[in-house]
């Protein structure tokens, strides 16, 4: 399947723009994180009972895993496409916000304060709202955006269960992600913040991830979403290798399996239910 000759950039090397933006903005992300590690070893600091270089920490290794995801996409995407002015501006304008965002919640681990829910000044709120919030959104669009380029112009000689993985895990797991972060983000949900019910504070938050024991945790759900950007590909790829005569229907199987998870960890949350634990009070 051909695309319109628009869509190719002349002059393009062997790795192509596309690749190179997804993995710079990936090495940036994860170039950050032994010095943020040792920093966290050396600064015991706590902000909402739990180590103030927590977030920080996630949101690099988050972000370097994104990116990585889309490193590795784009070579389900063709060539003439991916080469293309469609594929690299996204990309591009998506890698400057990840900078962005892990720069700013770096920076404000750093003085103390809190990246997210944080209006306590209007410099403050306005890189919450009028900033981090819509670089956020560019970041997950630009996703979706490349999952339905490889949905429309796949590469040739690529297993459809890989590619209908691919496909629907950036267009699924991006809109997913919007529909749970918008409520999260805005604080209507029992706001501001990700706890619904229980103690609002990380003290006693599950290892690794922090969430909630005590209530609800809006922060699930969207893990969930963001991470089936990961998990459908990976889906399609050993169904591709296990079945490969029902791979596209395993993985439209697994897209609806994994939504009926969201939606369920997000009606936990929302009902103020831990995702392990009994609910306090």
């Amino acid at each position: 399947m051909s695309a319109p000759g628009l869509l190719e950039r002349p002059g393009a090397t062997r790795l192509d723009s596309a690749q190179r933006i997804a993995l710079d903005a990936a090495a940036i992300c994860l170039a950050l994180l032994l010095p943020t590690l040792v920093i966290a070893l050396l600064d015991t600091r706590l902000l909402d009972g739990a180590g103030i270089w927590a977030k920080p920490l996630k949101f690099q290794l988050s972000l370097g895993l994104h990116w990585l995801t889309v490193a590795v996409l784009l070579a389900l995407l063709s060539g003439e496409v991916r080469r293309g002015a469609v594929t690299h501006l996204p990309l591009g304008l998506a890698a400057f916000c990840t900078a962005l965002e892990v720069l700013y919640i770096t920076l404000q681990a750093a003085r103390g304060r809190q990246s997210h829910f944080n209006v306590e000044t209007s410099l403050e709120s306005f890189l919450y709202y009028g900033v981090m919030g819509p670089a956020a959104v560019v970041i997950i669009v630009a996703a979706a955006w490349l999952g339905a380029l490889i949905w429309r112009y796949p590469a040739p000689h690529r297993r459809p269960g890989l590619i209908l993985g691919a496909a629907l895990g950036l267009i699924l797991g991006s809109a997913a992600t919007l529909l749970v972060a918008a409520p999260l983000a805005a604080g209507v949900i029992d706001g501001p913040g990700h706890w619904v019910g229980g103690l609002r504070s990380d003290e006693h938050g599950l290892p690794l991830v922090g969430w909630s024991t005590t209530g609800g945790d809006l922060r699930v759900p969207h893990f969930f979403a963001t991470h089936l950007m990961q998990a459908l590909p990976l889906a399609g790829w050993l169904a591709d290798r296990l079945f490969p005569s029902r791979a596209r229907t395993l993985v439209w199987a697994a897209a609806a399996l994994s939504l009926l998870v969201i939606a369920g960890t997000l009606a936990q949350a929302v009902s103020g239910h831990p995702f392990l634990g009994a609910a306090s009070g």
